[in-house]
């Protein structure tokens, strides 16, 4: 081996061991072996500055900004608190169509100010209906995370997933070009926890016998419910401004009129020339720990590219693979996926493993498109425990949950999921 490929995978093998031992942020240990790898020259400084104004990073902050102004002007707690009085109304089902709702609004909007908002309520509604939280808490978080793969936008892992695989030569996805994958996933996905989740036993002598374990989770941030959304009061004239402007983003970039990344910064940009949301509150809504956890990552993940370990590494796999077939194929990379998200960050799932979904399906001769679906629906399923998705901590901490009710429920989560997206991704995408 050379110098170059010793010192990536040596710069890999710690970030990843880093990563899963969780002390130190993803976002500072990306960066680490990012700034490791520039200084030992396998990574040139202009790699390094593609990696951090590449399209997907931009459009992620630009959707930042937007969501952040319709935080802002209370619309999303307003309509929380609207469902809050229909729950009181109708009984357990109105519960289940909160978490419904929440989850088709984490098709657009970042899931954890949706879930620091809903949380407590549903807490709160369960408890008075003399219903255990816990039946519900924790489908709140599966639910909106099933919810942010429904579309290109709705988790950073699709965009990331999207711009690698643009730079790889193949066509860029639309918004709404893998929704229907994700919703035959989602409808199992939840079906399954309304069947299922009353497993989920309350002892309401548990609650506040255990406090907010600081764990670092899949997008690199803490989960602390303090740290995140607030309950703030409605702003018609904000909260019309904020959703005409990304409806026209989201339509412009839907039609093909201009790419996301484009429409998203002119949306982000008007905001601001309106007033709907000032400079500084732009910038508060950044969230840099997951915009540079995911630049370090694309640097990370070039390197073991540029130096041809990537290309070694996948010829072994396609070696073992290629007899049995895409379906196979398919099965392995959505498995291989998936449990490698329950360990390492989104970011680091979706670098590592796109370039080897594209290489697998060029050995093979088919579409790439099915193996990249693969890899953007299993990145975000981080079902079995609670430290694998920010949602998740939050739950964990506000339901006073054991590890193992996320073991019970997330194992099998998981597995019909993974069935589920091997059955209908050939289908809307085939082979």
């Amino acid at each position: 081996m050379a110098f170059n490929q010793i010192a990536a995978l040596v710069v890999l093998v710690t970030v990843v061991g880093v990563l899963i031992h969780g002390k130190v942020r993803s976002d500072v240990a990306a960066l680490s072996a990012a700034a490791a790898l520039l200084l030992l020259g396998v990574i040139r400084p202009v790699e390094v500055q593609g990696a951090f104004a590449s399209p997907a990073v931009i459009a992620l902050a630009c959707l930042f900004v937007i969501a952040y102004a319709i935080e802002l002007s209370g619309l999303l707690g307003l309509l929380i608190h609207q469902a809050q009085k229909l729950c009181a109304r109708i009984g357990s089902a109105g519960l289940w169509i909160l978490l419904v709702a929440c989850g088709g609004a984490s098709a657009f909007l970042n899931n954890t100010p949706i879930v620091v908002l809903a949380a407590p309520v549903v807490k709160d509604v369960a408890k008075s209906m003399g219903l255990s939280p816990k039946r519900f808490l924790i489908p709140l978080s599966y639910i909106t995370i099933m919810g942010g793969a429904c579309t290109l936008i709705g988790t950073s892992t699709n965009l990331l997933v999207n711009d690698m695989a643009r730079n790889a030569g193949e066509p860029v996805f639309r918004i709404f070009e893998i929704t229907p994958v994700a919703l035959v996933i989602a409808a199992v996905g939840g079906l399954y926890l309304f069947l299922f989740s009353g497993r989920l036993k309350q002892d309401d002598s548990e609650f506040g016998a255990r406090r907010e374990p600081h764990d670092q989770t899949g997008d690199g941030t803490m989960g602390d419910l303090e740290l995140f959304a607030v309950d703030r009061p409605f702003q018609p004239r904000r909260a019309a401004i904020s959703m005409l402007v990304f409806i026209a983003v989201i339509a412009a970039a839907a039609t093909g009129i201009t790419p996301i990344a484009a429409a998203a910064f002119a949306g982000a940009v008007i905001l601001i020339l309106l007033r709907v949301i000032t400079p500084e509150e732009a910038y508060a809504g950044l969230r840099p720990e997951v915009l540079l956890l995911i630049a370090g990552m694309v640097v990370v993940g070039l390197s073991i590219e540029v130096t041809g370990l990537a290309e070694a590494g996948t010829d072994r796999l396609i070696a073992f693979i290629e007899p049995f077939g895409p379906l196979f194929a398919l099965a392995i990379l959505y498995g291989v996926t998936l449990f490698a998200t329950e360990f390492l960050s989104n970011a680091a799932v979706a670098v590592l493993i796109t370039p080897v979904a594209v290489a697998l399906a060029n050995s093979l001769g088919v579409d790439p498109r099915p193996f990249l679906v693969a890899v953007m629906m299993a990145a975000s399923a981080a079902f079995a425990t609670p430290f694998g998705y920010q949602t998740n901590v939050l739950v964990f901490q506000l339901g006073e949950y054991k590890y193992m009710d996320f073991v019970r429920i997330g194992v099998p989560l998981n597995l019909l999921t993974w069935a589920a997206g091997v059955i209908a991704i050939p289908v809307f995408f085939p082979f």
